[in-house]
């Protein structure tokens, strides 16, 4: 890509590498169940996740995305919530067609990979290891494990300064426009996927510097 090595790629986690949407559903109507509110099911999930937890947990409690609950409720809400996906993180989340290979051949070229969502880091390590790819990742980055989160460059700066590697040889790869600006605000480039969670609208719009339909693709992509 432009000529310039990638040697360390940056992946985020939900909607890029893994959906995770059935178990984030589950909780969630679960919750709203004990609450005595309406469920919302897994195709409204799916247009709310994103944003980590807390703000996903705003959006089924109002059906909103920018929608603020009452706190009262929301914090009745939060922890009810939080149970249910500790003891549901991966019962039903896969991985995409193409991640495995993806990182299989990153991993067999010497390329360092990295993991940095804005799911809490609790859930991240949970549902990484439950998959069996929580190994092919140098640094893993939660939505609590510094102070800011994605669409902050602050933690894709982060694993490029503990990696070592200059932000010209990173890149970030993602589902959506948060993915796309923390890239961009770190200063470096960025690859979409676009079957991901990014709220209905189409990720190109977003500009990164490519769509890849699969991250099958991606490793040929490096070697241009």
């Amino acid at each position: 890509m432009n000529g310039v090595p990638v040697s360390l790629v940056m992946f985020d986690l939900d909607g890029t590498l893994v959906d995770s949407v059935p178990d984030l559903a589950w909780a969630a109507d679960r919750t709203l169940e004990d609450l005595g509110l309406p469920l919302v099911g897994e195709d409204k999930t799916r247009d709310y996740v994103g944003n980590g937890l807390y703000v996903l947990v705003k959006r089924i409690l109002t059906q909103e995305l920018d929608g603020e609950p009452d706190k009262a409720l929301y914090d009745k809400a939060l922890p009810i919530y939080w149970e249910y996906y500790r003891g549901n993180v991966s019962q039903f989340s896969q991985l995409y067609d193409g991640v495995q290979e993806a990182l299989d051949t990153l991993k067999a070229r010497g390329i360092k990979l990295a993991c940095v969502t804005n799911k809490a880091e609790e859930f991240t390590k949970t549902l990484l290891a439950h998959l069996k790819i929580d190994t092919y990742f140098e640094v893993m980055v939660g939505g609590d494990t510094l102070e800011k989160k994605k669409p902050d460059p602050l933690p894709l700066l982060h694993i490029a300064k503990t990696v070592d590697v200059p932000i010209e040889n990173c890149l970030m790869v993602g589902d959506s426009r948060h993915d796309i600006a923390a890239a961009r605000a770190a200063g470096m480039r960025v690859a979409a996927v676009p079957y991901g969670y990014n709220h209905g609208d189409d990720i190109a719009e977003s500009n990164p510097d490519v769509v890849v339909q699969s991250l099958a693709e991606l490793p040929d992509l490096l070697s241009d």
